[in-house]
């Protein structure tokens, strides 16, 4: 995939997409907040562990009518209803709550997650932690920002002493698989951590609170808006192998000085095999 014009030549301005992003993400965790509190309905999808609730749906409708009223002509994927084409070139990718499992148990983080892509690729994105109203925003190029304040990562530990953190899938088997080659790594890194919500976990490594992180299985709209806030508080973001990042491949982050023991690691380990 070639690299991105500058921010002169895409289609559109990403701080402006920026900006719309957060605004619309914050409306849609006010009114997840205030539905949780309320009762909601759940079901499941692919499996019987991977649940989907009313309120996701109802956080789905509501960004995508925010979005398209400001754009019209933009395209859009989100996880729980039809894409829609656009004609702009800009391509809006949204999970209205990253980290259901979380939500429905009541235990943070989730999140909303909407990223604005041009040829694939994040431009812009917004992230909002729900529970605690935590928000972050970047654009390519304007920088990555937590709650107004500047994001910049850390010189980063050795691998040894680095706080990694997962996920996991909905299939049992790849589930499985998962769980053993973390056992293969586990005992040569500081620890691990199991969030729940790969967006936040995206923000996690912009804001320090975790080192590294790498996962199977993600779809677009559990990468684009973390993906770009990763990159510009200085992470990179990489397919396991090197590269662009292609869901559902193994995707990894971390500090430019950690990617690579980290990747190899990994690879050492049967990463890319699962």
């Amino acid at each position: 995939m070639p690299p991105l014009p500058s921010p002169n030549d895409l289609p559109a301005s990403p701080s402006e997409l920026a900006d719309l992003a957060l605004r619309t993400a914050v409306a849609a965790a006010d009114m997840v907040r205030e539905r949780r509190s309320a009762g909601f309905g759940i079901a499941t999808k692919s499996t019987a562990t991977d649940m989907v609730t009313d309120v996701d749906k109802a956080s789905d409708v509501l960004i995508r009518g925010l979005l398209l009223d400001s754009r019209p002509d933009d395209g859009l994927v989100t996880e729980e209803d039809a894409d829609q084409p656009g004609t702009t070139g800009v391509v809006w990718v949204v999970d209205p709550i990253d980290g259901t499992t979380n939500f429905v148990y009541g235990h943070p983080p989730y999140a909303v997650s909407i990223g604005a892509c041009v040829g694939g690729r994040p431009i812009a994105g917004a992230i909002v932690e729900i529970s605690a109203d935590d928000r972050y925003v970047a654009s390519i190029g304007g920088g990555s920002y937590r709650n107004g304040s500047r994001l910049r990562l850390n010189e980063p530990p050795e691998l040894s002493r680095a706080l990694i953190s997962t996920g996991f899938g909905y299939d049992p088997d790849r589930r499985r698989d998962q769980a053993a080659l973390l056992g293969r790594i586990i005992d040569q890194v500081r620890d691990v951590r199991r969030l729940g919500a790969a967006a936040f976990d995206l923000c996690s490594i912009a804001a320090g609170r975790i080192d590294g992180y790498y996962e199977h299985g993600l779809n677009d709209w559990d990468l684009a808006a973390g993906q770009i806030i990763a990159a510009e508080a200085g992470a990179v973001v990489e397919h396991l192998t090197g590269g662009v990042p292609a869901p559902p491949g193994c995707i990894i982050a971390a500090h430019p000085d950690l990617v690579g023991p980290l990747r190899d690691l990994l690879l050492t380990h049967g990463a890319d095999e699962l």
